[in-house]
């Protein structure tokens, strides 16, 4: 249950450490965003030198979130942290992803972002 003012890490390799959501794509009353939702997001650590810099506006999809997401089959998948993948339209903005990946983003058309993960939950 992703939120407005949400903190989220991020897991790729774009130079931005934490982002904190402020707009939930996909409706005008949009409230939480869950696993393959597009947010858009205030980078607030990074790293210096890289891609993404502190104070940058992006666009970040959801991988991973700590609220159990119900799943098609009845079970129930859930993660220790939330977590996002700096995204340019559909393709990750990096080329390495870090940590588990939901299987749910295959379905929502992420398939770059699943080929570079290195595990899919």
């Amino acid at each position: 249950m992703i939120q407005p003012r949400t903190i989220l890490r991020v897991a790729d390799n774009t130079g931005a450490k934490t982002i904190r959501v402020f707009k939930i794509l996909g409706g005008t009353r949009r409230r939480y965003a869950q696993l393959g939702d597009i947010v858009v997001a205030s980078v607030q650590e990074a790293e210096p030198r890289k891609a993404v810099k502190k104070k940058e506006i992006v666009r970040a999809v959801i991988v991973r979130q700590k609220k159990a997401y119900r799943r098609k089959d009845g079970s129930y998948i859930r993660f220790d942290e939330n977590a996002a993948v700096i995204v340019d339209g559909m393709e990750p903005k990096g080329g390495r992803i870090f940590g588990p990946i939901a299987r749910e983003l295959k379905e929502r058309g992420f398939t770059k972002l699943i080929s570079l993960a290195p595990e899919v939950v």
